[in-house]
Formats: C-alpha cells, structure tokens, sequence
C-alpha cells in the first residue's frame, strides 16, 4: 500500500480541503491558490499512474482509490464553480459532467461483478474529456483575465461533448450485458 503512486493518490485527496479554504479565502489572490492546488491535484493524477506503470507499483489499493480521488476534486470543484457563477450555463455542464460520472461509476461496478470490467476500461477518449475538464475548470477558478473565463467555458462545453461522447462508447461497450445478450451467453457456456 505505501508506494509512490498511493501516496500521490492519498495527497490528492488531502489537498481538497486546502482548495476549499483557499477559494473562500477572503483575499485577492483566492482564486489564484486553488487554480494552484487544483493543477496540482490534476499533475499528481497524472503522475500517479505514470509512475505506478513505471516502477510496476500497481496496487489494488491504487486502483480502488485513484478514480475516487479524481472524482471527489472535479466534483467537489464543480460545485464550488456552480455556486460561485451561479449560471446555468455552469450548472449545466457541472450536472452532465458529474452525471457521467455517477453512471460509469455504476456500469463499471456492475460490470466488474458480471466479470466483464475490462469492458468498460479507461480509453483514450475518457483521457481526453479529463484533460479537457481539467484545462477548463483551471481557467474557471483563476480568472485571471475575462477572455481565459470565456475560453473556459467553451472548453467546458467541448469537455462535456467530450463527457457524453465516451459515456456512450461506455454504454456501447457494455449494452450486449444491459440487453441480456452476453449474459445468457454466459449463462450457456457454464
């Protein structure tokens, strides 16, 4: 359980308080810091698995815990933006991006109990709609200028594309196990 890769996993989860206090902070340069610890999570995300395939450091541990990392920060984030811009045109993205999460969170459960989670495994789209996620939700919380709030937003909008996008190659891969087909298949061969 103590590798490097588990340690980064855990720091991350560690570093979301922080990111609250520092959004609130009633100072200028609130905003500054948590797009700081924010990138900071986001880096540490990336390199946790790096570095868990490169020193062959995988562990179950690591991989129960680094999904639910990822997914408290951008969750936890997404609702601190929703409450901060009070818009729609955040709430929206933030319920369809966090929406996702929740039903491939449960396909991949149900799946892995089926035996099948391999299935439904990252892919090189969900790679995409993270980075994507991360740009934007960076350049929401600093606000360093009006045109990166802008920018931000319509690379939210291309994130949730991005988002419903590979929910559906998620479905798509598992729909023979949704429709009973791959089931009754299994259910043949024991």
């Amino acid at each position: 359980m103590k590798t490097i890769p588990n340690i980064l996993t855990l720091f991350r989860l560690i570093l979301i308080p922080f990111f609250l206090v520092a959004f609130y902070l009633p100072v200028p340069w609130a905003y500054t810091a948590s797009a700081a610890i924010f990138v900071l999570a986001a880096f540490t995300d990336y390199l946790d698995g790096f570095l868990a395939r490169r020193l062959k450091q995988t562990t179950a541990f690591g991989a129960f815990l680094d999904p639910v990392a990822d997914k408290v920060m951008v969750t936890t984030t997404l609702v601190v933006l929703v409450e901060h811009y009070d818009s729609i045109w955040i709430s929206l993205p933030a319920m369809v991006v966090i929406g996702r999460e929740v039903v491939i969170s449960a396909l991949r459960e149900w799946m892995a109990e089926l035996g099948s989670r391999a299935s439904v495994a990252v892919n090189k789209l969900g790679k995409y709609k993270t980075a994507a996620q991360m740009a934007s939700i960076t350049g929401l919380l600093w606000q360093y200028q009006p045109w990166m709030v802008i920018g931000s937003k319509i690379l939210l909008y291309f994130a949730v594309l991005l988002t419903i996008w590979s929910m559906i190659a998620y479905i798509k891969a598992a729909w023979p196990y949704l429709t009973g087909q791959k089931q009754s298949e299994l259910h043949e061969k024991s």
